[in-house]
């Protein structure tokens, strides 16, 4: 398991609202692709859910990294924290491998 940042961030409702749904959908889709499995489907049929899955976390990340720039890293730089850029090319960096 990951280590987490000491640094943590306050969400609105909304973003948090909406962050969890994504997640739940995920979540359906995984559930579903079990199902899948356990009913002997068609490998070809799971491989397009499972890409279907991807997507949507893709989706979930670009949501999150686009809050992430807005909110936390607009703030430590106004702040004269550059670090944070540091940061975020280092998430970046994992995100593309």
């Amino acid at each position: 398991m990951t280590e987490f940042s000491e640094r943590h961030r306050k969400r609105s409702h909304m973003e948090y609202r909406n962050l969890m749904n994504r997640l739940k959908r995920i979540e359906g889709q995984i559930r579903g692709i079990e199902g899948m499995l356990e009913k002997d489907a068609y490998c070809p049929d799971i491989l397009i859910q499972v890409s279907s899955v991807n997507s949507a976390l893709n989706s979930f990340n670009k949501e999150l990294m686009a809050s992430h720039i807005r909110g936390c890293v607009a703030n430590d730089i106004r702040n004269g924290d550059d670090e944070t850029i540091d940061e975020l090319v280092k998430v970046m960096q994992k995100l593309m491998k």
